[in-house]
């Protein structure tokens, strides 16, 4: 065989010998956790092995190992997100209905103080090395910069576009998509400014966001039907996967070098990364429609899905109403 006939060879051959060898995804535990309510954001709290699930009036607080409810943070009118600030004890929880965040204690789980966002505070998350929390405020467009270790109110900042979730780099940096534009807009933790912004094309409507630190990437999931990796130091779009319909959560675990969208259609795609320019789609796992929300715990290479049974859908609105008692978390794992 030729040199340049074996390397092609060799490049198909690759991506077909690393899906034989993945591991495939199953659910292996399902807990009815019940509960009144729709759900939001899936937020682990490693340090604790717990999971804060958003369900409009308050956080579950999950144990990841049982899957049982082992507390819940009371009082939140319109949980969405949550943002964990284990070096402050601290947690905050935004409350879209009355424009605010909830700080408590992640000890007691008690409510420490309201602080003011904006309207459609929705996504929260915590950046390190500012020692900060930014409550990304959809229809406001803007997000609110908060003091973590106090709590305090800094200010709000406007983005040029309605935020979905978005991820601190660990570098000073956040990074946030905004679903409207197309876009993926850079702030600077400590400054609270916004630095740049890039085209997600052919990705649209960004919402989920993963991150991989160690190659410098952001991984969008989009309500287009898309994945977009993002090299985030260079500012543009490296590549794009194809995904399932409804996408609302995502996540990347390191140790497997793979990244989850999860769909409203009742699919959660899992894609390899075969290099930080290259991936493909190595599984397409069943889930309960209306499914799309799910976190990763990186160290058990366990992903978490919230699920429910619906009924009809209302005039006016897009789904039916969460009926009662059936609200569950779904553990899904690799195997060999």
């Amino acid at each position: 065989m030729r040199l340049p006939s074996l390397l092609l060879a060799i490049g198909i051959a690759a991506p077909l010998m690393a899906q034989q060898s993945a591991p495939s995804y199953k659910v292996t535990h399902t807990s009815v956790l019940g509960g009144e309510g729709g759900w939001d954001y899936l937020v682990p709290d490693s340090a604790n092995h717990r999971l804060f699930i958003a369900r409009e009036t308050r956080l579950m607080v999950i144990d990841q190992d049982s899957g049982k409810l082992s507390g819940e943070v009371q009082g939140i009118n319109g949980a969405h997100g949550t943002a964990v600030a284990t070096a402050f004890g601290h947690g905050f929880a935004t409350s879209s209905e009355d424009k605010s965040v909830v700080m408590f204690d992640l000890k007691t789980l008690k409510v420490l103080k309201r602080i003011p966002a904006a309207e459609d505070a929705d996504a929260i998350l915590f950046d390190a090395p500012s020692g900060r929390v930014f409550s990304l405020n959809g229809d406001a467009n803007s997000a609110t910069v908060i003091d973590a270790r106090t709590g305090s109110f800094i200010k709000n900042l406007p983005l040029g576009g309605k935020p979905e979730y978005g991820v601190s780099a660990g570098d000073g940096m956040i990074y946030a998509n905004l679903e409207d534009k197309n876009e993926i807009v850079e702030i600077d933790g400590k400054t609270a400014t916004v630095k740049r912004r890039w085209s997600t094309a052919p990705c649209t409507q960004p919402v989920s966001m993963a991150i991989d630190t160690a190659h410098h990437r952001l991984f969008s999931g989009c309500r287009g039907g898309k994945m977009a990796a993002s090299d985030y130091l260079a500012g543009k779009v490296v590549a794009t996967a194809p995904i399932g319909a409804g996408v609302d959560g995502g996540g990347y675990d390191p140790g497997t070098g793979n990244v989850f969208e999860s769909n409203a259609d009742g699919t959660l795609t899992v894609i390899h990364q075969d290099n930080p320019n290259q991936y493909h789609v190595v599984q397409t796992v069943t889930t309960p429609v209306g499914s799309r929300n799910m976190t990763v715990d990186p160290t058990s290479h366990r992903l978490f899905v919230a699920a429910a049974k619906f009924g009809p859908v209302l005039a006016g609105k897009k789904r039916g109403p969460v009926l009662t008692g059936s609200f569950s978390l779904l553990t899904i794992e690799p195997k060999p």
